[in-house]
């Protein structure tokens, strides 16, 4: 009996030790994210007369709320709302685009003090999202299928 209470024992310890170690190394990833804070202005948007940006603000220490924004002129021609959150131990960029129904929830697969990658392969598309900063320059990329947008932004 008391060789089984041991066993019990170390089994739980093991687990919760396991799942502490999880949960640092998640947080200690999100925490790589804080440099995507602030405005970010497009410079290759594709149409004559628009503008685009992404703005990024730390709602709390596990929550990075942006938007991204499309102008014509004056008038705004698409919003895309994003947060970037841990669930479940895991790191997801979400993404709400007035054409899906539900925000599309896409798992962080790489991670690097300037960049990240994540992924959802069930999506139709993009099914992976990547964004890699070089100084105050930043590339984000949607890829899926056989196409593939770049966005260029030069930070404010």
């Amino acid at each position: 009996m008391k060789y089984i209470l041991f066993l019990s024992f170390l089994i739980t310890s093991v687990d919760f030790s396991f799942s502490q170690t999880v949960a640092h190394e998640t947080s200690v990833n999100f925490t790589k994210l804080e440099w995507l804070i602030g405005t970010w202005n497009r410079t290759n948007v594709s149409k004559p007369g628009r503008s685009a940006h992404e703005r990024w603000e730390k709602i709390d220490q596990y929550i990075l709320k942006g938007y991204g924004v499309t102008m014509q002129g004056k008038d705004t021609a698409f919003v895309e709302k994003i947060t970037i959150l841990i669930k479940e131990n895991e790191i997801y960029y979400v993404a709400n685009v007035p054409e899906n129904k539900q925000p599309v929830y896409f798992k962080l697969i790489e991670i690097n003090n300037t960049g990240f990658v994540c992924e959802n392969p069930e999506h139709d598309f993009p099914n992976r999202i990547s964004y890699q900063l070089s100084g105050t320059n930043l590339k984000a990329q949607t890829s899926g299928s056989d196409k593939s947008f770049e966005y260029l932004f030069q930070k404010e």
